[in-house]
């Protein structure tokens, strides 16, 4: 009656949970049996009913698109940059990296390095603009040279 073996089950259970719950109720000069399937098949119908009233559930789709992220642009950027880094001057570099990558403050490079304050803040300038200009004429990035400058 329910179409679902789980559903028939859970249905049997109640039934019989309904049946010792009303036995005082059931007249013994009458067949058990009917009274018995009355009780069952009211507890089904009574499913039937709240399922009727449950929002259906939609089909899933059978073919979902894949909306993740294309990430061959990010990996040969990566390569772009990392070739461009190693090209420049290794001073340059190693304050660039200290500064992006571990990201410690102007200060903290300074002490590590024991160059002056200054120094280091020429060194990341100048590595970010030679990496911008390598980048750019490698056509990875699309810049006017005046944008460069100003880096």
């Amino acid at each position: 009656m329910v179409g679902e073996h789980h559903e028939a089950e859970d249905m049997a259970q109640e039934t019989f949970v309904r049946v010792i719950r009303s036995l005082d109720h059931w007249d013994p000069d009458r067949p058990i049996e009917p009274w018995i399937l009355t009780i069952a098949g009211n507890r089904c119908r009574t499913l039937l009913a709240k399922r009727k009233r449950r929002p259906q559930a939609h089909p899933i789709e059978e073919h979902v698109a894949d909306h993740r992220p294309d990430l061959q642009p990010a990996q040969i950027l990566t390569e772009e940059v990392h070739l461009a880094l190693q090209q420049v001057r290794s001073e340059y570099r190693q304050a660039f990296l200290l500064f992006h990558e571990h990201e410690l403050s102007y200060i903290e490079i300074s002490e590590q390095l024991g160059k002056p304050l200054g120094t280091i803040k020429t060194w990341v300038h100048r590595a970010r603009r030679e990496m911008i200009a390598r980048l750019t004429q490698r056509g990875v990035l699309e810049g006017r040279e005046d944008e460069i400058r100003r880096v």
